[in-house]
């Protein structure tokens, strides 16, 4: 029991691997014979139990996520954007996590987790309305977590998702058709991708989905994503630069100045998001273990080099290394470790975190300025760009669990590789299987956002007047201001 709550395995192994009689039935060793029931119970329990170690991290981490959109996501858009408009962005934050906890109760975790429709796809119907999401533990994703605790858990990443493509859109988009929007994105984009790549029956479920005979098959894409390189960031970012495309520029876009109104708020709220990034990518290992350490450790590494190299680059092209090149650098640091950190070596972070570094970059910097598109707070060049990136690099660069002879790996970090994903490491394909799965990312998120953001411009309309452009969303939408000097 002891060895099995630290190495987060299974709890029932003595029964299932121990004697038994003629019929096959599990036996008790006998040393066990004497014990009472309760410390049978401990020595060789029948189900899993939900461990407080793992429990106590685990609900942790789901505050540490929450605090990323609450207030951290908050404050750095908020910073970002003209004064006018500061209380908008936090409003749309606000609503995300209002609006996403109840799909999420009613129909989303279920959705994503369950298993009842036996697809590839989408999970099933067995927990809607939370139905038997209760402490004892959903053993599909963890032996030692209270289920409960884990939708919880996993409910923080669905609201913070949607929550990151407000940056591309800000200023410009009445919040009643941002919420339309997100509810409708929600069902379309988020739960089947969540599902496909998270989800035990998922498609693209690499690590997990080794088919159940009967059920579901094999994952047909043996894809690896840690914390969300895809699910989150990719589909937030693509589907912010098809939808501020569909909304067109803010009025006066490249002709007034547009610049951070407060470059303190962002600040502090890039500090937040990098303290509760610890939660989204260490807490991914649903498990106070060692990889969850590992993810701890390459987290730090890539984000603080992104930071810095972000900035050298900035003063080299410059001649100055400001604040906000900071801030973008430590995002896109953030950003690209994500479906990396539980797979890399700390000397791969350091490679993560200059690539993340420069190639988004380029992207703020220079593509988008000779594009034009109207990105306001550049979730298409560090989400998209940063999240597609990191997906490609994790094929490159994440360590086998065993080596090509079988023996294990001393330099290993996740043992969860070996049984399905280790075979590409050693045969150079997992980067393809890493394509396949960014290529069906882009295509869902492109052609659902095309679809969802007609049909809302349809319904409600995306923008408001000009005339409640200029004054700013924060009156015109919320009857308040953020300053009153």
């Amino acid at each position: 029991m002891l060895e099995a709550a630290l190495t987060n395995s299974d709890p029932t192994v003595p029964l299932k691997t121990g004697p038994k009689d003629k019929d096959g039935n599990p036996t008790l060793p006998p040393e066990w014979a004497k014990l009472s029931s309760d410390a049978l119970a401990a020595a060789a329990p029948s189900t899993a139990t939900s461990g407080p170690g793992h429990n106590a991290w685990m609900m942790t981490s789901a505050a540490l996520v929450l605090f990323m959109t609450l207030p951290g996501l908050a404050l750095f858009y908020g910073g970002l954007v003209r004064r006018k408009n500061v209380l908008s962005v936090c409003a749309q934050c606000l609503g995300c996590a209002g609006l996403v906890t109840i799909l999420w109760w009613a129909f989303g975790y279920s959705l994503v987790f369950g298993k009842s429709f036996n697809s590839p796809y989408l999970g099933g119907s067995e927990f809607f309305f939370f139905k038997g999401v209760n402490s004892a533990p959903n053993t599909d994703y963890s032996y030692w977590v209270s289920q409960n605790v884990f939708a919880c858990y996993q409910l923080m990443f669905a609201i913070i998702t949607p929550a990151l493509i407000v940056g591309a859109i800000a200023e410009r988009m009445k919040y009643s058709a941002i919420m339309l929007f997100i509810a409708l994105w929600m069902f379309v984009v988020y739960f089947p991708m969540a599902h496909m790549v998270w989800g035990i029956s998922g498609l693209m479920n690499g690590v997990w989905n080794g088919g159940s005979p009967d059920h579901y098959p094999a994952a047909a894409i043996k894809a690896i994503d840690f914390a969300g390189g895809t699910v989150v960031h990719m589909t937030s970012g693509w589907s912010a630069l098809i939808l501020c495309l569909i909304l067109g520029k803010r009025l006066g876009f490249g002709k007034e100045k547009m610049a951070p109104h407060n470059m303190v708020l962002c600040m502090v709220g890039t500090g937040m998001l990098w303290v509760g990034w610890y939660g989204f990518n260490a807490g991914s290992a649903v498990a106070a273990d060692g990889v969850a350490a590992n993810a701890f450790t390459t987290t730090t590494l890539a984000t603080a080099t992104a930071g810095f190299v972000w900035a050298l680059i900035e003063l080299i092209h410059k001649g100055h290394a400001s604040i906000l090149g900071f801030c973008s650098g430590i995002v896109a640091g953030l950003v690209v470790i994500t479906p990396a950190c539980g797979f890399v070596s700390p000397n791969g972070a350091m490679i993560v975190g200059l690539v993340a570094a420069v190639i988004p970059y380029i992207f703020v910097v220079f593509v988008k300025g000779a594009i034009g598109y109207d990105d306001a707070l550049d979730t298409f060049g560090v989400h998209a760009v940063g999240g597609t990136t990191g997906a490609i690099i994790t094929g490159i660069l994440a360590v086998p669990a065993k080596l090509a002879d079988g023996k294990v790996n001393p330099d290993a970090v996740n043992p969860n590789l070996a049984a399905n994903v280790d075979k590409f490491i050693h045969g150079g394909t997992l980067v393809v299987e890493q394509l396949k799965a960014v290529g069906i990312t882009l295509v869902i998120s492109v052609v659902g956002t095309l679809i969802l953001g007609y049909i809302v411009k349809l319904v409600l309309g995306l923008r408001p007047t000009p005339e409640e452009e200029t004054v700013g969303l924060d009156l015109t939408d919320h009857q308040e201001e953020g300053y009153i000097l």
